[in-house]
């Protein structure tokens, strides 16, 4: 990993939104990335000057149109409204631009299955920063081991609720894809999904059961009541005599079992050390890298991810516009099943 001030080429970009999340997460991640700010766009003129300033960036506009017809960017950092991402992403593949933009990536499964359409050879990457984690590619690392894998089952514990009269809310767009959070890793790991079942308690929370095209099944369980200010997030994935525990991003647990009969074994150390557990999980007790939420949680290696891909002329495998377009084809059938198999539009 390098800093922004020692790679020897770097992308021009823009950056449309500056509100608190851009502030607190993303910007901060340009440090660690190969770009140079080149211009910032946010409806409130003060608060695009003052974030321009800071970043020594020299164009500061309100329109996006301007920005530009008037800068020579190879790309733009979107991290808007996704009521807006569709018409903005757009606006900028037709302006020639590479687009990395923050999840959801719509409102609408059509919306994004439109942008595509705009797309052309420009890069795009959606920001789903949990299929970016360390934790996610370890995760992947080991179930792509053919003594491990293939993925048989998933379980993913995150709080969220899916409102009931689904069919109104789509046709409204009227509601907001929380499921995209969690999805994005389960999708990750297992691949496509088929059908999805949701069943939701009356109170709030509830389970969507994903069907793999690969086979597999998965659980998300939605902890909606859990506590607040708290670790709440967990995963596991389980494969072939193992299992794969990820703990609220900060803990990777690889499950290999003990050697044991039943009746017989008495000692659940046992000599060796080819069995048992191995975890990784960051040190935290020096101010290094690995430590951070930019890290941990995922932000740095999907912007890293995007300028790498742009920077190499090469597509998004991961989290690109057609994996953004599934994720909400599911989120879309899960908002419509009421405890019914319902398939996921493809």
């Amino acid at each position: 990993m390098s800093y922004q001030r020692e790679y020897e080429r770097r992308l021009r970009v823009g950056f449309v939104g500056v509100g608190s999340h851009a502030y607190r997460n993303l910007l901060p991640t340009l440090t660690f990335l190969p770009v140079e700010l080149c211009a910032v766009c946010d409806l409130d003129l003060e608060r695009a000057r003052a974030t321009a300033a800071q970043y020594g960036a020299s164009g500061v506009y309100t329109s996006t149109a301007e920005m530009y017809a008037r800068e020579e960017l190879d790309a733009v950092f979107l991290a808007v409204s996704p009521r807006l991402h569709p018409q903005l992403t757009c606006e900028a593949f037709d302006a020639g631009l590479h687009v990395w933009l923050e999840k959801p990536p719509a409102i609408r499964a059509a919306q994004v299955a439109e942008m595509i359409s705009h797309q052309g050879d420009r890069v795009c990457v959606v920001g789903f920063k949990k299929a970016f984690t360390p934790a996610a590619d370890k995760v992947a690392e080991i179930l792509a081991e053919p003594a491990y894998g293939p993925l048989r089952s998933l379980l993913a514990v995150y709080p969220l609720s899916l409102p009931r009269e689904g069919a109104r809310l789509l046709a409204e767009g009227n509601h907001t894809n929380n499921l995209c959070h969690p999805m994005a890793l389960m999708m990750r790991i297992g691949g496509n999904i088929s059908a999805v079942t949701t069943y939701r308690a009356r109170a709030g929370g509830g389970c969507v059961v994903c069907e793999f095209t690969s086979g597999a099944i998965g659980t998300l369980h939605m902890a909606d009541g859990s506590a607040a200010g708290v670790p709440h997030e967990h995963y596991m994935f389980y494969g072939n005599g193992v299992h794969v525990e990820v703990d609220n991003f900060q803990r990777v647990g690889l499950y290999k079992g003990i050697p044991f009969k039943y009746e017989r074994t008495t000692h659940y150390a046992p000599t060796g050390f080819d069995h048992g557990v191995l975890v990784w999980e960051p040190q935290n007790n020096l101010a290094t890298l690995e430590n951070k939420a930019l890290f941990t949680q995922g932000i740095y290696g999907e912007m890293r991810y995007f300028c790498d891909c742009v920077l190499e002329q090469r597509p998004a495998e991961l989290c690109g516009l057609p994996f953004a377009l599934e994720l909400m084809q599911v989120h879309e059938a899960a908002l419509l099943s009421e405890g019914d198999r319902t398939a996921v539009a493809g």
